[in-house]
């Protein structure tokens, strides 16, 4: 097993698996969460506190599903210390706490209040990992648009049309674009969201 793999309980790896970390000071949200999650495939850490939440989250994490008020350190503290470590990774804060407009300054990618059923859970953690794929395709978008850019005021357009590399990179652009509507589509219709066309 490579360095960051964990190994579940059947002795399978879970490096290929969505690694939730579940962060919550009641024991029984957290074997909850992970009664939910892990018969779903998801790999799944719990920590009962924000300091061990921290010394949990690593890159090999891609989803948080954090508690805000915890007695040791609060889910917000615990958010802001992730989010300067650059890890990346989609946080949710799942809490008692209704929301109120603090949250709109707050860089959470969701918010669940408890009591938190099964089905708002696992809808919460798919749209997370729908999240992250958008991410990462646009990251990877914004990189190849500002190469063909660089390409096309420094080369001529005969030299371009000519180039299997520049077709290449116009083709991997266009699937990306068409990716990124797609998942765009797949948010719409998770969050109930009617085309106006």
């Amino acid at each position: 097993m490579q360095r960051g793999e964990t190994e579940s309980s059947d002795g399978s790896s879970d490096d290929d698996r969505t690694t939730i970390l579940v962060v919550d000071d009641e024991e029984v949200v957290r074997e909850s969460f992970a009664l939910y999650l892990e018969p779903l495939g998801y790999a799944v850490r719990t920590v009962g506190s924000g300091e061990a939440a921290l010394a949990a989250v690593d890159d090999d994490v891609d989803v948080v599903l954090l508690d805000r008020r915890m007695p040791d350190r609060s889910g917000d503290e615990v958010l802001e210390e992730i989010r300067g470590r650059n890890v990346d990774c989609q946080i949710a804060l799942v809490t008692a706490v209704d929301p109120d407009f603090d949250i709109v300054t707050i860089d959470c990618d969701d918010y669940l209040v408890k009591p938190v059923d099964r089905d708002d859970l696992v809808e919460t953690v798919e749209r997370l990992e729908l999240l992250d794929e958008y991410d990462e395709a646009q990251r990877e978008l914004s990189t190849l648009r500002v190469k063909r850019n660089v390409l096309e005021v420094e080369k001529h357009p005969s030299a371009l049309e000519d180039s299997v590399e520049f077709r290449r990179l116009q083709n991997r652009i266009d699937e990306l674009e068409a990716e990124l509507d797609e998942l765009e589509s797949e948010f719409d219709e998770q969050l109930g969201y009617e085309d106006p066309s």
